[in-house]
């Protein structure tokens, strides 16, 4: 049996830049994106809580190999308890709710000003109406005027 067989477990499957690649392993030229982690406050706050209780040599290591974090991990997030941004990251990012006064507000501020440009639109028509109908009163005018000295 040759490569390709695939039916024996740990046996070739399929092949890869020619050469055999055993059953269950990922292909090497695959690489998946890495993704920065994210850690909410609260979680920061518990494990620093829980390191700051631990008494015993190497509890603090155990900890942060159950955590999958490092020690420089801690080392920042202290920083940030010192300081207060802790509290800070607790609260939701991104904008304040807006009140619904101040959005009605606004909403009637737009109304307000497209009801205006209309306004004036429409007095601009009726003056160019006016200026035609002057016109067509002249012009008609004139006409009948002329044509009474013809006859």
């Amino acid at each position: 049996m040759g490569a390709g067989t695939g039916n024996r477990p740990g046996y070739p499957t399929f092949v890869v830049g020619g050469r055999a690649a055993p059953v269950g392993v990922p292909n090497p030229e695959l690489v998946e994106q890495a993704k920065r982690r994210t850690f909410t406050a609260k979680y920061k706050a518990r494990i620093l809580a829980e390191a700051d209780a631990c008494t015993a040599p190497g509890e603090v290591g155990e900890l942060l190999r159950r955590e999958g974090l490092y020690t420089s991990h801690l080392t920042y997030w202290r920083k940030q308890r010192k300081d207060g941004a802790l509290k800070e990251l607790g609260k939701p990012r991104g904008r304040k709710p807006v009140d619904r006064r101040d959005q009605e507000i606004v909403q009637l501020k737009g109304n307000l000003e497209r009801s205006e440009a209309e306004l004036a639109k429409m007095k601009r028509v009726v003056e160019i109406q006016g200026n035609v109908s002057a016109l067509l009163e002249e012009m008609l005018g004139t006409e009948s005027a002329h044509r009474s000295t013809e006859r």
